[in-house]
């Protein structure tokens, strides 16, 4: 079955840095756009980044330009979000989602960003 499954989450101070994991079995993972999103309390969730089957085409919201990078290594059916400059507005629960037939969402990693 399809599955996703995030790591790397952690309390960190404004500032830092954390490199979030989804690895991703079930699926032909390399022929799958594959895209992070995050959820603050009390706020819907919002995607974060995206990037394409081959990594060469990458997008992220605004709020996250030129702090976070998305990447992906279809040998090891992972797709990573390194994070820097993290600031307290960054803190929620970071979701790896695809969409395999139909949504497909992990159970999410925490991240909090507080001194």
């Amino acid at each position: 079955q399809v599955q996703l499954v995030e790591s790397g989450g952690g309390l960190v101070q404004p500032g830092g840095s954390l490199r979030l994991s989804c690895v991703a079995s079930g699926f032909a993972f390399s022929y799958y756009g594959m895209n992070w999103y995050r959820q603050a309390p009390g706020k819907e969730r919002e995607l974060v980044a995206s990037i394409s089957v081959d990594g060469d085409y990458t997008h992220y919201a605004d709020s996250v330009k030129g702090r976070f990078t998305i990447s992906r290594d279809n040998g090891k059916n992972t797709v990573l979000l390194q994070m820097n400059s993290l600031r307290p507005e960054d803190t929620g629960l970071y979701y790896c989602y695809a969409r395999v037939g139909y949504d497909r969402w992990g159970q999410g990693t925490q991240v909090t960003v507080s001194s």
